[in-house]
Formats: structure tokens, sequence, C-alpha cells
């Protein structure tokens, strides 16, 4: 039988493992330092486990901690989502809303998006982070996603919405080419000095290039003279004269019109990854997840990559 006493300290608990100290969570809850130290005590005497690792300077998460505070927060949130839901009879966006991004595109293109939907429902509270790794929204506790590239079926989860396909064009400075000359071919652009993307693993990954078939892809790891592990950090190094890159034009399209950087070879732009809104489907319903999800669909473009009906992606793999 459920006991009471499983829920005592909870909410002191987890104040004190967001907001990092004994001191913080006591302001946010009215409550003496010394009461919340009390509270925290007696749950892990109850638990039989330590929480938190104290130091003279800092205070964080045990390895126990931590898988019962993603618990112990879902809990919170999911309660607070029903009492907004039966207080505002689910018609304005409200409370706190997770969302991940890509890194770059996350902060160029969605991360604005977000900005200007808050400032219309300054009740909603968004936690927004940016990664290019493997997301799992139902075990992280995610809402929402924005992802590029993945695998060809979608988890039975997650709700989606394609919105495109990345263009990857080549592009390099100007003073590059005239130091080093264009290249007019695939054969002259394995001479060239590369900008390369440095994958997690420490492996360059591939360029993108036209199948043989229509719509086929094939990948080829070049050679870099210098490989960068973020989008906006190859585009410095093109912009510095380092070598050829091959990038998206959402990422590029305003070198290019200031002409800072220079397409080269057009003929081998390609329409790549696809890109995608996804979301937990049972979390749809919330007003805030069901606003933000539509406000985005409306809004989110490519951004010089051509619309479609053929991209079918999931949330898994951000390629780039």
């Amino acid at each position: 039988m459920f006991s009471s006493e499983r829920l005592k300290g909870i909410d002191v608990f987890v104040g004190v493992a967001e907001l990092g100290s004994f001191t913080a969570a006591a302001e946010r809850l009215n409550l003496t330092s010394s009461a919340v130290s009390k509270s925290v005590a007696r749950l892990e005497g109850r638990l039989g486990v330590r929480l938190f690792q104290r130091t003279t300077r800092r205070l964080s998460l045990t390895e126990a901690g931590a898988t019962f505070y993603r618990t112990c927060s879902a809990v919170l949130n999911d309660l607070e989502e029903v009492e907004l839901t039966l207080t505002t009879e689910q018609l304005e966006p409200q409370g706190r809303v997770r969302i991940d991004l890509p890194a770059s595109y996350g902060r160029l293109h969605v991360l604005p998006l977000i900005l200007d939907f808050v400032e219309q429902h300054p009740g909603l509270h968004p936690q927004v982070s940016f990664s290019d790794r493997f997301v799992d929204p139902a075990l992280e506790g995610i809402d929402i996603v924005v992802r590029i590239g993945g695998s060809d079926a979608w988890a039975a989860n997650l709700g989606h919405r394609y919105f495109g396909r990345q263009r990857l064009i080549f592009c390099a400075s100007p003073d590059y080419l005239q130091a080093h000359g264009t290249p007019l071919s695939v054969l002259d652009l394995e001479q060239h000095r590369c900008v390369g993307y440095c994958q997690g693993d420490g492996m360059v990954g591939p360029w993108f290039f036209k199948g043989r078939q229509a719509g086929d892809m094939e990948r080829r790891v070049m050679h870099a003279h210098i490989a960068v592990g973020d989008g906006e950090g190859e585009v410095m190094a093109a912009l510095a004269g380092l070598g050829i890159a091959q990038l998206p034009t959402w990422l590029t399209q305003g070198h290019l019109d200031a002409g800072s950087l220079v397409e080269v070879l057009p003929q081998l732009a390609t329409d790549s990854l696809p890109m995608n809104l996804v979301w937990l489907k049972s979390r749809e319903n919330l007003p805030k997840v069901q606003a933000l999800v539509e406000y985005l669909s409306l809004r989110l473009k490519p951004s010089g990559s051509v619309r479609d009906k053929s991209g079918s992606s999931t949330v898994h793999r951000l390629e780039r």
C-alpha cells in the first residue's frame, strides 16, 4: 500500500538539485536553510542512499541522486501540468516546457521563434538545450526536439512534422580561391584544403555527393586540413581562408549574400538530410506543447532547402 511518507521532502530535494544549494532552495520554498538540510537528510535516511555529494565549495548529485531526481522532477512536473490544465481549461500555454535543438541551427533559426512565442505567452517557461547527439525524448523528459537527419523509422511514442531538407553547398572565402584556385570538378576538390566536421568520436564526418541513381547519396571522407566540431566553427574556418567547406545554406546564406563566402562547384550542391520537428505523443495535448508545436510548424524553414514530401526521418541522430 502506498505511504504518504514517500512524498515527504521530494519538493525540497528537487529544489536543492535544481538550484545547487540549500540556501537558494530555502529562499524559493520560504524555508530556513536548516529546515532544507534536515529534510534532505531525512529523505536520504529513508532511502538508505546519499543523494548529494557535499564539499565546502560545491553541492552535486550522486549517481543515485541523479536517477531519483529525474523521476521526482517528472512527477512534480506532471502534477503541475494537471493543475494548469484544470485551471486554464486548456486555453493558455503555461508552465515549463523542455526543448532540445541542434546547436547551430537551433541558435540561429529556432531560438528566435521560441523567444517570440514566449513574449506572446509570458506564462510559459521554456528550458532550451542545444546538443548534436542522440536524444531520447521519453528517457530524458524532453517535450519537443528539432533534428536534422536520422533513421528511416519513427518511434511509436513520437509525433513528428517534416519541414524540408538541408541543402549543402561547397564554399570558400575569396582570398582562399584567389590563392589556391577554384575547383572545377570532384578531382580538383580532392587536391584542395578541406574544412571538415569533427564528430564526437574524433572522426571526421563525411561529405555528401549525389549518387549514380536519382535520389541516391554517396558519402566520402575527405582529408581535412582542419576539422571543427560545430557548424559555426566551420564557417569561421572557411571565412579565415583555411579551405573549402561543405555547409548548409541556412548557415551560409548571409555570408554568400555579403560576398565573404563564394559557392564553388554548384553542380555538386545536394539536398541531403531531412529536417524534423518532433514531440512526445504522451504530452501533445498539453496546451503548452500543442501551441508551441503549431507555432514552430508554421514558421520553421530549411532556409534554402527544398520542401518536399519524401522526408521520413526520426529524431535519433543529428548528422551536422
